[in-house]
């Protein structure tokens, strides 16, 4: 059957950040749908934040296009030009190659869910605000230096 039993999906909040980016998204609750349902293309995350998380550090890919739809609650995307209020049915496009670093922030105190759509982060990702980039494999300082 293709229906998704999501409550079976272990939920988690684990972060391949380094300890001094990771405190951002301590609040953010990840299923990845990909792997638990046999997907090998592309990516799709059902991910809660909790109030006050970040749905990342603000970044954005190389060579990744990454795609999302609000379910419920609201965040606040905040983008290279600015912040727009995201709610549930709204949705949002990171085209792969366009400098324009992104994340999503709960700043209401309700959760807010959505969903993720990508692939494995292949390729570089810039993370404009703090001094770390993602090289394909680890993450690094910009100078290339490891954490």
């Amino acid at each position: 059957m293709s229906k998704i039993d999501l409550a079976a999906i272990e939920q988690s909040n684990r972060t391949g950040y380094p300890a001094e980016f990771a405190g951002a998204v301590a609040g953010r609750w990840v299923r990845r749908l990909g792997p638990a349902t046999g997907l090998a293309d592309f990516g799709v995350s059902h991910v809660v934040l909790k109030p006050g998380a970040a749905s990342s550090q603000r970044h954005w890919h190389e060579e990744e296009d990454e795609f999302v739809v609000m379910l419920s609650g609201e965040a606040v995307l905040v983008e290279e030009g600015g912040r727009e209020l995201l709610r549930a049915g709204d949705m949002a496009a990171f085209p792969k190659g366009r400098a324009n670093g992104h994340h999503l922030l709960n700043e209401s105190g309700a959760d807010c869910v959505f969903l993720a759509v990508g692939r494995v982060p292949l390729g570089k990702a810039h993370y404009p605000d703090i001094d770390m980039e993602w090289d394909g494999d680890v993450y690094r300082r910009k100078d290339g230096s490891g954490f």
